[in-house]
C-alpha cells in the first residue's frame, strides 16, 4: 500500500521527514539533503565502472563519470551545501582514481572548493582523489552515524549506502523502478548516485536484515514523500 508523509514541506525537489531527532529531505536524484548542516550526502558514485568494465572486455561508453559529477554539480548549484558526503564506493575500484579523466578530476576539484568535502571508504575502494578532501572509514556527525554498509548490530542512528535500492511495483502491467531510500526505525539506506549503477530490490532480504523490522521505501515524487512498507 503506498502512503504519503503527513504535512511534507518540500521546496526544489525535496521532501523533508524526521529522522534520529534530525530533519533531513529525501531529493528526487537519489541524494539526501540536511538543511541544518547544509549537508549534501551521496552513496555509491562508482566512478570509473565503465574503464573498469572496458579493461576487462566489454567495452562501454567511457562518460559513466562525468555524468555522475554533472548531476552532483547541478544539486551543489541548486542548494549550496557547505559539507559533501561520500558514503562509500565512491570509485568501482582502487584504482579508478588513476583512471578518473581530466574533465571529471576538474569537475571534483570544483566541488570541494565549494564544499568541505568528506569520503567514507566502501568496500570497492579505498575512498579518494589525493589531496582532495577527507577520508574516513566512518563519522559520527549531529548523533549519526555515517558509514558505508549498514550494521544490523549497531543501534545507534545510521545512514549508509552499498545497497543500491531500487523499489519496484507493477504499474498498468509493466514493471516500474525508482531510486529509493529504505527506511527503518534507526537506519536510512540510500540508492547509488552513480551515472551507472544497477540496484537491488528494496525488498530484498540482505537490506531488510540490515535495516530490520518495519522498514519503508522512501521515494520522493514532487511536493510528496511516497512510503511503501516492504515485506520479505
Amino acid at each position: 500500500m503506498l502512503a504519503a508523509a503527513r504535512g511534507p514541506r518540500h521546496s526544489g525537489g525535496m521532501v523533508r521527514f524526521s529522522f534520529a531527532g534530525q530533519e533531513l529531505a529525501a531529493l528526487a536524484e537519489g541524494a539526501l539533503w540536511w538543511p541544518a548542516r547544509r549537508a549534501l550526502l551521496v552513496a555509491d558514485l562508482h566512478f570509473e565502472k565503465a574503464s573498469w568494465f572496458a579493461a576487462h572486455g566489454q567495452l562501454l561508453p567511457p562518460y559513466d563519470s562525468v555524468a555522475t559529477l554533472a548531476a552532483l554539480t547541478a544539486l551543489a548549484e541548486r542548494l549550496d551545501p557547505a559539507e559533501i558526503w561520500c558514503l562509500g564506493d565512491s570509485f568501482h575500484d582502487d584504482d579508478g582514481v588513476g583512471r578518473l579523466p581530466p574533465p571529471a578530476r576538474a569537475m571534483l576539484v570544483r566541488l570541494a572548493a565549494q564544499a568541505r568535502w568528506t569520503w567514507i571508504t566502501g568496500n570497492h575502494d579505498a575512498g579518494a582523489l589525493p589531496g582532495l578532501g577527507d577520508v574516513r572509514a566512518e563519522a559520527l556527525v549531529g548523533g549519526i552515524l555515517l558509514r558505508h554498509e549498514a550494521d544490523p548490530a549497531d543501534p545507534r542512528p545510521e545512514i549508509s549506502g552499498h545497497f543500491h535500492p531500487k523499489l519496484r511495483i507493477r504499474q498498468r502491467g509493466r514493471t516500474v523502478a525508482r531510486r529509493c531510500i529504505v527506511a527503518g526505525a534507526s537506519k536510512l539506506v540510500l540508492p547509488a548516485f552513480g551515472a551507472f549503477t544497477g540496484g537491488l530490490d528494496a525488498a530484498h532480504p540482505a537490506i531488510l536484515n540490515a535495516v530490520g523490522p518495519g522498514a519503508q521505501a522512501l521515494v520522493a515524487l514532487g511536493p510528496r514523500l511516497l512510503r511503501f512498507p516492504l515485506a520479505a
